[in-house]
């Protein structure tokens, strides 16, 4: 019998948690819908550490599955494959097993080929060097938009599952420590709607738990993220920047640092839009402040002025007490958007090292790549 609690639940075996808590953590005129979850682990022996996920098996919008039942001119009940070998009514299937947003090029190829006339397809599908094209015409588009715009391309329910992959788990990172909340875990998500082509388009497992799970279990497994874990001494000063969901794991380790009575300083830059809107657990992070869990608290509320001000802004202008802290042995966490905000962070770093270290581009590039090296600048990123 193996002595791990956690091998007992797995991404192959999750975990049927009770979803406890569904609150919203933005006020009303936000232009995001930022949520907080609590899940009970309770009876699970599942354990975890603050930086680690939480993968999250969903299910697809009902709504969304019945219009494309209608597309297939279907009526649900069709038994067809699931993807481990076993049969189930379609309607079942397409909720709880596959992937039916996204296109991809396996269901596209077999729309130009049963199709009448599918020229944008045909002009770009086939011709690798136009991949570009293809993906800025796909953006925004989904299985529904194709089975719309081409009713000529028919497929029966079993061909039509034959084309589609498997509906993933999600990966979340966890926004709690296990010393502060026993046999539960805590994620703050962003529920994903947008419209494009008239039509209301919705995250998959951001708005199923928003809009859907509660009234049965969520399955859940832990996922460990070894590169992305507190220093080992409590005295070590950790810098932490995490602009909107980015903050969860910040969350979790300010949890942590305290429920251990850790003595290392602790910094936070956080970042959204709007202060009176967006300022996800600003209560807690005020009452860590009182109670000097949080040392240093730099804020970033982008569209509060005319110019925008973002967390990289905030880091050059404390450049000298960032350099200061890292002299002092600090590790640096970045979690959240990869695309520009963990880029715009990294240049941020090179500068300081530059103008604060006194170092050449190069030697602050060496630097910084050291601080890698020495697992002191740690990225969860995505």
């Amino acid at each position: 019998m193996s002595s791990d609690p956690n091998a007992l639940y797995s991404r192959k075996n999750p975990f049927p948690g009770s979803l406890k808590i569904n609150r919203p953590l933005t006020k009303v005129g936000s232009e995001k819908e930022t949520r907080h979850f609590e899940i009970s682990l309770e009876g699970s022996g599942m354990i975890f550490e603050v930086g680690d996920s939480i993968g999250v098996f969903s299910k697809n919008c009902p709504a969304l599955v019945d219009e494309i039942i209608t597309a297939l001119e279907a009526t649900g009940d069709e038994p067809v494959p699931a993807p481990d070998g076993s049969s189930k009514p379609l309607r079942q299937a397409l909720i709880e097993d596959y992937q039916i947003t996204q296109p991809d090029k396996k269901f596209l190829a077999a729309v130009l080929e049963r199709a009448d006339a599918a020229p944008v397809l045909a002009d770009l599908l086939p011709d690798p060097e136009r991949k570009k094209e293809l993906e800025a015409f796909l953006w925004g588009l989904e299985i529904i938009d194709f089975l719309h715009d081409h009713p000529s391309a028919k497929f029966t329910p079993e061909e039509f599952v034959k084309l589609l992959r498997k509906l993933q788990p999600r990966l979340y990172s966890i926004s709690s420590s296990l010393k502060a909340h026993p046999e539960q875990v805590h994620l703050t998500i962003a529920a994903v709607r947008y419209q494009t082509n008239g039509r209301e388009r919705k995250g998959v497992c951001s708005t199923y738990l928003s809009d859907r799970a509660g009234e049965e279990p969520v399955n859940v497994f832990v996922h460990t993220a070894k590169g992305f874990r507190l220093p080992e001494d409590p005295a070590t000063p950790v810098i932490m920047v995490g602009p909107g969901t980015g903050v969860a794991p910040f969350r979790a380790f300010l949890q942590e640092r305290k429920a251990t009575g850790a003595t290392g300083k602790n910094w936070l830059f956080f970042g959204e839009q709007r202060k009176a809107l967006d300022f996800l657990y600003e209560d807690e992070f005020a009452a860590y402040e009182k109670d000097r869990v949080l040392t240093k608290f730099s804020t970033a509320f982008s569209r509060d002025q005319s110019e925008k001000v973002y967390v990289q802004h905030r880091m050059m202008e404390n450049a000298a007490e960032i350099w200061a802290w890292l002299e002092e042995g600090a590790h640096l966490f970045v979690c959240g958007d990869a695309q520009r905000m963990a880029k715009d962070v990294d240049v941020a770093l090179h500068q300081i090292a530059e103008h604060q270290g006194k170092k050449s581009p190069e030697e602050a590039a060496v630097f910084i790549e050291q601080l890698k090296k020495d697992k002191r600048y740690k990225r969860d990123v995505y």
